[in-house]
């Protein structure tokens, strides 16, 4: 039974204009890559979902963007500071993959890492709006990288498993190259357990709620 605990911040570096924050992890399990912990940010009333970045012994690694009064408060967190986080929540990624190719825009890198060391460092294309952004890049191995106006579409090399998490364009785009690629959706989590619908998103005319059916859903 998940029960929310509090775990004291290790750290909070800049990458590029996002933050990885660093938890000590305690007893709570990592989970699958793709799957995302709630974290209560302080002053505000809803938590935020965040997927694991990184599960080195001991710590839980998140990169978030501080593009909104919560996860700019999660970016403001000192060492030492606590906060509650509950998980792993959702459905990550299926690593039985012959050939994977990680494909990324944005911040949609951020479970790559843990993704990348989970499947032995395979080939990635990630694409960003700037150098600046791009420096996220360096925390996953084996990775091309792309600028705007170039899409990572345009790169991809073929006949490879693609798993995939970044912007909706991005993806619609990726799946109708590669049918039968893993998506990891993004949306504004509430709850996190399904109850409020405010991650649904429709899909092929069917609402999912990417936090219980997601956020990793197979393109076909």
């Amino acid at each position: 039974m998940l029960r929310r605990e509090r775990r004291s911040v290790l750290g909070a570096e800049p990458v590029g204009p996002y933050t990885l924050l660093r938890l000590e992890r305690g007893s709570l399990d990592p989970g699958t890559p793709g799957q995302f912990f709630m974290l209560e940010a302080p002053g505000r009333l809803l938590p935020r979902p965040m997927s694991v970045c990184l599960a080195p012994p001991g710590e839980l690694g998140f990169l978030i963007d501080p593009i909104g009064p919560g996860t700019r408060a999660l970016c403001g967190l000192a060492v030492g500071d606590r906060l509650g986080i509950l998980g792993p929540l959702g459905n990550g990624f299926r690593l039985d993959v012959e050939r994977p190719l990680l494909v990324g825009g944005g911040i949609g890198v951020a479970p790559f890492p843990y993704l990348s060391e989970s499947l032995g460092e395979p080939p990635a294309v990630l694409g960003f709006r700037s150098d600046w952004h791009a420096e996220a890049a360096a925390l996953v191995p084996n990775a091309e990288v792309v600028l705007e106006p170039t899409f990572v579409t345009e790169v991809m090399p073929a006949g490879h498993d693609v798993l995939a998490c970044g912007p909706e364009p991005m993806l619609e785009a990726v799946r109708r190259l590669v049918p039968h690629a893993q998506l990891a959706w993004e949306a504004p989590m509430a709850c996190g357990h399904g109850a409020c619908y405010g991650c649904a998103v429709e899909i092929d005319g069917e609402l999912k709620r990417l936090c219980v059916e997601g956020p990793v859903l197979a393109a076909a």
